[in-house]
């Protein structure tokens, strides 16, 4: 079977590792080409989109993809949306892997937002916001004046920071609980702001702002396709493998 993994966490790296030795499948990996130098997934991969829903739909036919495994980030919405929708009036397998969302703990100063804009109402001016929801959405803070940015990307800057009130940050994941407080007190951070976008690998910097009391701004995710669901990479291959 020729199985598409849509990739882009670290569990889809898991996924992909795991799936390569199976005798029975043919894995193509899928990346958005958000990093310039993506870690290897161990299986061939292609990066970039797919030239909307026609394209995505002649893919699926020239490769002869039989079955489409989505472990793309919980805020990629977008392609999740168009690839369950594809894959329905296709019939073709679809299923979604989704970790599950964080919850604050003991400890935790947490306020939900829908939306970056909506820190502005938490935030006071003069606080120095670490950002670690990508370079791509920083359009979404400028109502955040007044307050110093930084904001973390994986690859180096090719452009100076796009707002007058804030700089990059580089660092290629995963960060321990103790790189993360490293860095917090090396920038004096008062404010997080983040995704939630769940996992345990990426959870060390809400882990570091409770121990250093930082509260944290956290974005609700984006509605997800109605289509099944897996929470653990062990029932995401048990899903592959009984295709198999």
């Amino acid at each position: 079977m020729r199985l598409l993994l849509l990739a882009g966490t670290g569990e889809a790296r898991t996924l992909a590792e795991a799936l390569s030795s199976e005798r029975r499948l043919s894995v193509i990996a899928s990346l958005a080409g958000a990093t310039r130098t993506p870690v290897s997934l161990g299986v061939p991969t292609r990066i970039g989109g797919f030239g909307g829903r026609e394209g995505f739909e002649s893919f699926l036919d020239h490769e002869g993809i039989g079955a489409v495994l989505d472990a793309t980030h919980p805020f990629a919405t977008r392609i999740s949306h168009r690839t369950a929708e594809v894959c329905a009036d296709r019939h073709i397998p679809y299923m979604q892997f989704l970790r599950r969302a964080w919850l604050p703990v003991e400890g935790d100063a947490w306020v939900f937002l829908n939306e970056e804009c909506e820190a502005a109402r938490h935030i006071p001016s003069g606080a120095r916001v670490f950002v670690a929801t990508g370079r791509r959405t920083l359009e979404r803070l400028t109502c955040l004046e007044g307050r110093f940015l930084y904001v973390r990307q994986i690859d180096p800057p090719e452009a100076p920071f796009p707002l007058d009130n804030g700089e990059y940050v580089v660092g290629r994941p995963p960060f321990s609980v103790e790189d993360e407080e490293t860095l917090f007190h090396r920038l004096g951070i008062d404010w997080l702001v983040v995704k939630n976008a769940g996992g345990a690998a990426s959870r060390s910097k809400l882990d570091a702002a409770r121990n250093l009391g930082i509260p944290v701004a956290m974005i609700r995710r984006p509605l997800q396709p109605e289509a099944p669901k897996v929470e653990t990479v062990s029932e995401a291959l048990a899903w592959v493998r009984r295709r198999l």
